[in-house]
């Protein structure tokens, strides 16, 4: 009894020692903002906060405010009230690439948010259309030098284009770059052929590539993709430390109580655990990330600064 006493009197200062909005935090519902349209930011962030939801024990209610490659909805979280009741998910490239992409944004990438969670990580496909005679990453560089090749992408600044670009740039050749308005286009014209190449999400090419519509030559991850491990890495096709993984991000107002932050960072990492949420990710080709939130802060930073290289090398502007 005594024991069981001192637990409690131990768990009481505990408590007492943090804000009352911790304390309680959630007692009502939660938004979160999608920084796109319905599809895989979306159907991700559901997965996850309907786990959250449930750990919680309060509605996460999931809004869609698309526009402006992340832009809009970061500044509508930027501007809400830092009590934890509006949360921010997007593509990593609103706080990385778009700092560099544009000459000026609504919110600082850096001074306006709370960083509550990079959950996941993800890699491009590399792929050309059979009729390119190219079996390997060696062999398209080779290629690239003799003959004007062609490349798609998503569309100007998407996470398609800067991968081609900063691969591009560390081969040390050249091609056209062919821009479309999203990236189901862009590779439905790589399959026809009117396009040569393309880097595109492991999901949205690898069907191709197993109907021998395409040739998959690399991955733009450090590691290889589990659902195409014969793939090889572009590090490991002669490009030591190639690195183009992008992530998806879970922010805050700045200012929202550091208590919070950190509550539902730990229900998110929980929910990234659980066997069911684990093979939705494994199908979709994500790699967990297990960061806490300060550490999913220092990502960013550092993805910020490596793109901001990669962009003024490459002259992209969404301006």
């Amino acid at each position: 009894m005594r024991q069981l006493a001192r637990l409690f009197v131990i768990l009481a200062a505990a408590l007492a020692g943090l804000p009352a909005a911790a304390q309680q935090y959630p007692v009502k519902p939660v938004r979160v903002i999608v920084s796109t349209v319905p599809g895989p930011l979306d159907a991700f962030t559901r997965i996850l906060f309907e786990k959250v939801a449930a750990e919680l024990k309060q509605p996460f209610v999931i809004e869609n405010r698309p526009g402006a490659g992340g832009n809009l909805a970061a500044e509508l979280i930027a501007k809400a009230p830092p009590d934890g009741y509006t949360l921010l998910s997007a593509i990593d490239t609103t706080f990385t690439v778009n700092p560099s992409l544009y000459k000026k944004l609504p919110f600082d990438p850096a001074k306006d948010f709370a960083t509550i969670s990079v959950p996941v990580t993800y890699g491009q496909m590399l792929a050309v259309h059979p009729s390119v005679p190219a079996n390997s990453v060696a062999e398209l560089v080779t290629l690239a030098k003799q003959k004007r090749l062609t490349y798609a992408s998503g569309g100007n600044g998407t996470p398609s284009h800067l991968t081609y670009a900063y691969f591009l740039a560390t081969a040390g050749v050249d091609m056209t770059h062919v821009p479309y308005k999203g990236t189901g286009q862009s590779v439905v014209d790589v399959v026809g052929g009117q396009v040569d190449t393309i880097f595109a999400v492991v999901t949205g090419v690898l069907p191709q590539v197993k109907g021998g519509k395409l040739r998959a030559l690399g991955v733009s991850s450090p590691q290889r993709s589990g659902l195409a491990p014969e793939v090889p890495t572009i590090a490991e096709s002669g490009f030591a430390g190639f690195d183009a993984s992008f992530a998806y991000a879970v922010m805050a107002p700045a200012g929202t109580p550091e208590e919070i932050v950190q509550i539902l960072n730990r229900a998110i990492r929980r929910a990234l655990a659980s066997p069911d949420v684990q093979e939705k990710n494994r199908l979709a080709d994500y790699l967990v990330t297990d960061l806490d939130a300060r550490q999913s802060a220092d990502w960013l930073k550092d993805n910020r600064e490596r793109w901001a290289k990669v962009i003024a090398r490459a002259g992209i502007s969404a301006d």
